[in-house]
């Protein structure tokens, strides 16, 4: 029962700081690719990741509790919530980039080690991959259209 409060608790968080660093006017002012998915698309897509995010890292905890799986569960975590805040937060397009890039690793690890103690878990985390991906390309993109609107460190 602890593990899934404190799973719970985890998300609960991230999703928070993604909740408090939101796009805004800096955001909207920025040119973007024609394929950026509409603003309304991102709240319903994450709640849904985050769901399975949720039972995935929960799934991890009940087959092997503290370990590498885990591990990459909890800190993918924390470049999830840094990723709001250096790209909306800190406007800094250039740090967010590198941050989605490590949490990519982290997801794609995560599927890996995964895949090997709990498919479902690492399935869970595939579609999660997915958007991370259309969430780098979108960094990359609106960071390339937009070099001039980032704060200096």
């Amino acid at each position: 029962m602890v593990p899934a409060i404190v799973i719970a608790l985890l998300l609960l968080a991230t999703a928070a700081t993604g909740g408090y660093f939101r796009p805004g006017e800096w955001y909207e002012s920025l040119r973007k690719p024609g394929w950026t998915p509409p603003n309304w698309a991102f709240p319903v897509v994450w709640m849904i990741l985050y769901a399975m995010i949720g039972y995935a890292g929960w799934r991890a905890w009940k087959a092997t509790g503290p370990s590498l799986l885990t591990g990459l569960w909890l800190v993918q975590l924390f470049f999830n919530a840094a990723w709001s805040y250096l790209f909306f937060g800190r406007r800094r397009m250039d740090l967010a980039m590198v941050d989605v890039s490590i949490m990519w690793l982290l997801i794609a690890g995560f599927i890996v080690v995964g895949a090997g103690v709990d498919t479902i878990a690492a399935a869970l985390f595939a579609p999660y991959l997915l958007w991370v991906t259309i969430a780098a390309a979108l960094n990359w993109s609106v960071w390339s259209l937009n070099p001039q609107a980032m704060r200096s460190a």
